[in-house]
């Protein structure tokens, strides 16, 4: 968790809002989030309709991939890690490190 925090110190010193996005309910959301003490919105998908929109659903488990998108201000899809890739936000950050000294 602890490197976790750093990543998203990182994050918001480059200009960045992080948001999470989970099918689980906003109710059970909440208590994961204070649990783990995060500080970033955590959006409820109840249901899966974005999560299938957007091609991420997983039809075997009934659930979504894991993902990491990196989204401009303008909404243009910039990055995306999946699966494996999305646990360690290392390249996200770093990614957002650059844009922020180019700007």
């Amino acid at each position: 968790m602890q490197n976790f925090q750093k990543n998203l110190q990182k994050l918001e010193a480059a200009d960045t809002q992080v948001l999470g996005i989970s099918m689980d309910s906003p109710f059970s959301n909440a208590a994961w989030a204070e649990k783990e003490g995060l500080q970033f919105p955590i959006l409820s998908d109840w249901g899966g309709d974005f999560t299938k929109q957007v091609g991420i659903y997983n039809t075997q488990y009934h659930a979504s991939r894991r993902v990491t998108f990196l989204i401009d201000k303008e909404g243009k899809v910039l990055e995306t890690q999946m699966d494996r890739e999305a646990i360690d936000p290392t390249a996200v950050v770093t990614s957002c490190e650059r844009r922020k000294l180019k700007s």
